[in-house]
Formats: C-alpha cells, sequence, structure tokens
C-alpha cells in the first residue's frame, strides 16, 4: 500500500512538555484520514510537524515516500496545503487578492483555477472584502480556499468547520468528498466534531497523550463498535435495577430514555420492566457512535 504519510516515532518536546510521545501512524494514499483525540492530546502539533512549521525531537516522517530530512521534501510540501488553527491572511488584502498572492508564493503560473474554488468554499460575495470585514465562519472558509489554492494533492486540515454555519458545514463536507473522490486528493483532519468526521473519513487514527493508540479503517471501525438499545421507559430506575440484577451495561440519559449495552429479546425486557412496574415506550436500535468509541478506548468514559 502506498501511503502520503509515514511517521515512526514522531516525538515533540517543548521544554517540560511532551507534546508527541513516539506517534506512528499511517495515512494511505487517498484516504480521508480522521485523527480524533481530546484537547492536548498533540493533533495540531502533529499536523505543525507534517507541515515543517516544528522540527521533531526525535523520530521521522515521510510526506509521499520522501523522508523530512531529503531535500526532496520541498517537492512534497509544495504538492501539500494546510489549514492549523486558524487562517493566515495578509490583513491588508481582499479575499481575491490573498488567493493570487498564495499563487504566486506556491509558483501558480494562472489564477484561472480560484473561481471555481472561491464558488466552492461560498465565498463569491466577498471577494473584494478584507478578511477583517469578514465573520469567523467565513474567514475559516477563506482559509480552506487557501490550502486549495496550489490545487494540493494532501491536505492537512485542522479544525476545518470551527464557526462555520451547520450550512456551511455541509457545503465544505460536499466540497471535501468531491476533492476526494474525483481528484483523489488524501486528507488528515482533525476536528472536535466527532458526528462530521465520521461523515467524512474513510480512516481513523485514535491519538492520546502524544501516541496513537489505534488506527483502523471505517469498515473495521463499523465492526467494532457497540450495538445498543435506546429504550424510553417510564421508571428509568425500575429498570436500572432490573438491568443491574442481570449484569447489563447501561447508561442513563434525560427524558426516561436508556441506553442498553446487549442484545436483549424485546419480549424479555418487557417481562422484565412489567415485573418491576415499568412500562416500555419505546425501542431503537443504535450504533455506538466515534464518541463514546474513543471514550471507551481511552477509558475517559469511566
Amino acid at each position: 500500500m502506498e501511503y502520503a504519510i509515514e511517521t515512526n516515532g514522531l516525538t515533540k518536546h517543548f521544554k517540560k512538555t511532551v507534546a508527541l510521545d513516539g506517534a506512528t501512524l499511517r495515512v494511505p494514499k487517498g484516504a480521508i484520514y480522521g485523527l480524533v483525540g481530546r484537547n492536548g492530546a498533540g493533533k495540531t502539533t502533529l499536523i505543525r510537524v507534517l507541515c515543517g512549521l516544528q522540527r521533531p525531537s526525535a523520530g521521522d516522517y515521510q510526506l509521499f515516500g520522501v523522508p523530512y530530512t531529503d531535500k526532496k521534501v520541498s517537492a512534497a510540501r509544495r504538492r501539500t496545503g494546510a489549514l492549523i488553527e486558524r487562517p493566515a491572511y495578509y490583513p491588508e488584502m481582499t479575499v481575491l487578492e490573498n488567493l493570487k498572492q498564495q499563487c504566486r508564493i506556491l509558483g501558480m503560473p494562472s489564477f484561472a483555477h480560484l473561481d471555481e474554488i472561491i464558488e466552492a468554499v461560498g465565498l463569491s460575495e466577498y471577494v473584494k472584502k478584507r478578511p477583517s470585514k469578514l465573520s469567523l465562519g467565513y474567514r475559516q472558509r477563506l482559509g480552506i480556499a487557501l490550502a486549495l489554492a496550489g490545487k494540493p494533492d494532501l491536505l492537512l486540515l485542522d479544525e476545518p468547520i470551527n464557526s462555520i454555519d451547520p450550512q456551511g458545514i455541509v457545503e465544505i463536507r460536499e466540497l471535501l468528498l468531491r476533492l476526494n473522490r474525483e481528484h483523489g486528493v488524501t486528507m488528515l483532519i482533525s476536528s472536535h466534531i466527532l458526528d462530521e468526521l465520521s461523515r467524512l473519513a474513510t480512516d481513523y487514527g485514535f491519538l492520546e497523550k502524544g501516541k496513537i493508540i489505534r488506527e483502523m479503517t471505517a469498515r473495521e471501525f463499523e465492526a467494532n463498535a457497540r450495538k445498543s438499545m435506546r429504550v424510553t421507559v417510564s421508571d428509568p430506575a425500575a429498570l436500572a435495577v432490573a438491568l443491574d440484577e442481570k449484569g447489563i451495561e447501561y447508561k442513563v440519559l434525560p427524558e426516561n430514555a436508556v441506553d442498553i449495552f446487549a442484545e436483549i429479546p424485546v419480549g424479555e425486557l418487557a417481562a422484565l420492566l412489567r415485573a418491576g412496574g415499568c412500562e416500555l415506550m419505546s425501542v431503537t436500535e443504535r450504533d455506538e457512535t466515534l464518541e463514546s468509541f474513543f471514550l471507551n478506548l481511552t477509558g475517559a468514559a469511566k
């Protein structure tokens, strides 16, 4: 398998702080790789190292098979677009001028492709405005447009939908999926909005305290994710007693809802509830979310 990104024991220290602690990951070429981790896990540091903005303290990495210590890595970086934390732009320039300047920096011979990018990220009405006149969400769109200006083969996106409104999130999602499916653009995306990330990712890497503790494909996640039943009952406390007696894992939720992490025939469940003087109102089968899978993987759910 070909990899767009490979890291081996990647480590980064900031004085006494260990931001990355031997992180090893593989991002297959053509994948949308979702990087999952809580705040402070090292997600942004990892992306900054891959962009060449920071040198690793130990370990190594490759972009498109080129070691970061090789002079040829500069050519690989030109194939990479990035948005890290917040957009970087020239405040005195308009949106369009910023994009043209980005093309010049990357050595792009033409600006003809910018119209398509501007329309795709929803900035058509704002091309003559300076970034300071845009809302946070539209500045974020500008950041994504700048990352796309060089027609990259690899995108590194750190919280790309931060501050973007719900309609904008849908538009950005469709844009990223189209770039991946039609143009084969590989992506590494870090986002704390895990529900949205699960709509995009073909692969996942789970980062905890600077280490990649697990990698899996989206299909493997679906196979490993726990199934559950969400039931609504008249008396959750009575259901909890019945489930405790059976040794069944569950989670009590608001509005008389309970998630049950076991396969129980509905008839048997109803009989248990009747015995405890509780009425079953509704039953829905559910798949485990990416968030709950991550929390259980790291032990944070406890």
